[in-house]
């Protein structure tokens, strides 16, 4: 196992300070620099550059990360091998899972509580981001295991489909555009519409269902972006305007009546959700046993 200098020096990496390593770790600023100091004198050299108030490693540091992210994998796969050597459900270890706002948000909580029942000895934690700050915390290994909206061609990410779904238009029940069975592509031009923010994988099936059109985002009358799922939802509420929403998202107000789909002629979102994993990490046994259990949920075939 790693030793405590070791998940000192880990956290002062990601943070880029020791105050910060500090309150993650619980310990007083001091302690950290004692940590770093005593490596520094077991590998007789400096691990960090300091200029200011900012650090960087240096090129020992670099060597020292690398080897160490590979320890800690390797530890993390140990653990989990002795543990299910006899029996699944004995599975031992720590996953840290990164998904996208619609995942993490109407798709993967099911999964979440059903797999925490059935492994409750696996320590799970989520990160919610948009799907390009889930690539970013992944090659960055603040993540273990990525859910993310649409396939990404990374030489360092490996990305295997999860499920489908669509992104629809909605308006308020309260809107003036209920009044249409349909709205061709010039009338959508036209009108009003709110729309999520950049990175988002909402936005970019929107943009890429838009293209196949020859429209582009721009040529759109966007009067909001909002960051966030749950914001666009409300905002489309409160307002009169067109909002490009996840279906999954927004079944109790469709049911409810308070939100109305829409109909665009000759418009279809379909986006697809993907689990990413850094390049050679797709076969960790806790990486393969989350996504075959979420699968299973989903009824996706395996």
């Amino acid at each position: 196992m790693l030793s405590f200098k070791h998940e000192v020096f880990l956290e002062v990496v990601r943070q880029l300070s020791y105050t910060k390593a500090s309150q993650i770790l619980y310990i007083s600023q001091p302690a950290v620099t004692k940590h770093i100091q005593q490596l520094e004198a077991n590998y007789k050299t400096s691990l960090f550059d300091r200029k200011g108030n900012s650090i960087s490693l240096t090129e020992v540091g670099k060597i020292l990360y690398d080897y160490l992210l590979q320890a800690k994998n390797l530890e993390k796969q140990l653990d989990f091998e002795i543990s299910t050597h006899f029996n699944n459900t004995d599975a031992r270890g720590e996953l840290r899972l990164g998904a996208s706002t619609t995942v993490a948000l109407y798709i993967i909580p099911p999964v979440l509580s059903g797999f925490r029942k059935s492994f409750p000895s696996v320590q799970l934690s989520l990160l919610n981001r948009n799907s390009e700050n889930i690539l970013t915390a992944l090659l960055n290994h603040e993540i273990d295991l990525g859910i993310i909206e649409g396939k990404k061609k990374m030489p360092r990410v490996k990305s295997e489909h999860f499920l489908t779904d669509e992104v629809v238009p909605v308006c308020s029940s309260k809107s003036d555009l209920t009044k249409k069975s349909s709205i061709t592509l010039k009338e959508l031009k036209e009108t009003a519409v709110a729309l999520r923010e950049r990175g988002s994988g909402t936005l970019t099936a929107l943009k890429s269902a838009l293209a196949s059109k020859s429209i582009k985002l721009t040529d759109l009358n966007v009067v909001m972006q909002l960051g966030g799922t749950e914001a666009l939802k409300n905002f489309i509420l409160a307002d009169e305007c067109i909002g490009f929403l996840p279906m999954r998202s927004i079944t109790k107000e469709l049911a409810a009546g308070e939100l109305v789909r829409l109909f665009i002629d000759d418009l279809s979102i379909i986006r697809h959700f993907y689990f990413v994993h850094r390049q050679g990490e797709e076969q960790r046994g806790l990486h393969k046993m989350f996504v075959r259990y979420a699968k299973t949920h989903y009824n996706v075939k395996l």
